[in-house]
């Protein structure tokens, strides 16, 4: 019998006893941005439908981005923060509103 040795039958103790480092995925911000066109209403409901936010929570955001310019929407992965500024903007186009969020990387991770 030969001393011939495969790869698979060598015996690595350091990759067989390490466990994978798994890391949380990167977050991302949605933030609503404030125009002076879109109803007020109409944010509650985008709040409500597409981050399920109570109506009390989506009144007090709508009122944060009509006087400040912006309020934060939640935070998500990037697919889904993506998702969800894609529902956004397409029920504001649909309804022919010019309501618009943005994304940005959350950096208290």
């Amino acid at each position: 019998m030969s001393d011939i040795r495969t790869p698979d039958m060598v015996r690595n103790p350091e990759t067989e006893t390490a466990e994978p480092q798994l890391q949380p995925p990167p977050m991302f911000r949605i933030l609503m941005l404030n125009d002076d066109f879109t109803p007020m209403n109409f944010v509650v409901d985008v709040l409500i439908r597409f981050f399920h936010k109570s109506e009390a929570t989506a009144n007090r955001l709508m009122i944060e981005v009509h006087q400040q310019g912006r309020a934060l929407c939640g935070i998500y992965p990037r697919d889904i923060a993506e998702t969800k500024l894609q529902q956004v903007e397409t029920a504001s186009r649909t309804s022919g509103h010019p309501l618009r969020c943005i994304i940005e990387r959350d950096t208290d991770e």
